[in-house]
């Protein structure tokens, strides 16, 4: 019997982008936030999305782990609608994602080798001697091994955040996710979790997300940038198309200019009807 060989047969492959956002919208109460985002990581890739305090990064991580829910519009995540998961399937998405918090978020009273060993713990069931050798060496990874021992309150701010990116890593996820990771740093801290958000990126083949308003440090290491504003994306493109744009928003948040589609002044009435002043009216020359 004759077998024809099957053309076009090719083995499953996962989508070319990790997470997809499409038309998500979000209020806090009356208080729109996202006015429908659309966007795409790819991965493997470092992307940075940019934009002013409060304009709604961090109410968009949240939806990518499913702590909030779209009041329109979607999230999916290595292919799965984020929001239509249950808690079981959900907490097995989250999984997969791995999370450095603005404030770093360790834990006050374990030490440093306690806070990276926690989620091992927490959430496999791998021996103590591996869970050993396996913090020791996310400790590595950020040039921290030797601080295993520490507590948490003598560390300086940029080990603080080394630390918290190393528990960030401690399960091996898909995802990361950066809030605000060089806030309040010193410019040599700074650098150089910069350079390991990089360096972890392409050797532990991840995918990053970084949400923050440094516009240099994320240009140094992105491979593609969006820029939020007032709930949408209203720029998008990689650090090439980005920093010769001659987009109005753009051009100010890179240069850091005060005047520009981003006001100083936070909407309101004119200063002097807000005060009750009223024009003087001229004197009658009549009289």
């Amino acid at each position: 019997m004759l077998v024809l060989p099957v053309k076009n047969r090719t083995p499953d492959r996962p989508p070319e982008n990790l997470v997809e956002v499409r038309d998500l919208h979000f209020s806090y109460e009356d208080n729109a936030v996202l006015k429908g985002v659309n966007l795409a990581i790819p991965r493997g890739k470092v992307v940075a999305i940019l934009g002013v305090s409060g304009c709604g990064k961090s109410t968009l991580l949240r939806h990518f782990g499913g702590q909030l829910k779209p009041s329109r519009g979607s999230v999916t995540f290595d292919g799965q609608v984020v929001h239509e998961l249950g808690n079981k399937r959900l907490y097995a998405l989250r999984r997969k994602m791995g999370m450095m918090f603005q404030v770093s978020g360790l834990f006050s009273d374990l030490s440093v080798y306690e806070n990276l060993a926690y989620p091992m713990r927490e959430h496999t069931d791998l021996p103590e001697d591996v869970i050993h050798d396996l913090v020791l060496m996310k400790l590595h990874a950020v040039g921290l091994r030797g601080a295993h021992a520490l507590r948490t309150g003598e560390l300086s701010g940029g080990m603080a955040r080394r630390v918290a990116l190393a528990r960030a890593i401690a399960l091996d996820p898909m995802l990361i996710m950066y809030d605000e990771p060089f806030a309040g740093l010193d410019p040599i801290s700074l650098n150089t979790i910069a350079e390991l958000i990089r360096h972890l990126n392409d050797a532990l083949g991840l995918t990053s997300v970084l949400v923050t308003y440094d516009v240099p440090e994320s240009l140094k290491i992105a491979d593609y940038v969006y820029f939020l504003h007032e709930g949408v994306v209203v720029a998008e493109g990689d650090v090439a198309e980005i920093t010769d744009s001659k987009d109005p928003f753009v051009q100010q948040f890179v240069h850091a200019a005060p005047d520009g589609p981003v006001a100083f002044q936070y909407p309101s009435r004119p200063f002097p009807e807000e005060l009750d002043l009223a024009q003087a009216e001229p004197p009658d020359e009549s009289a």
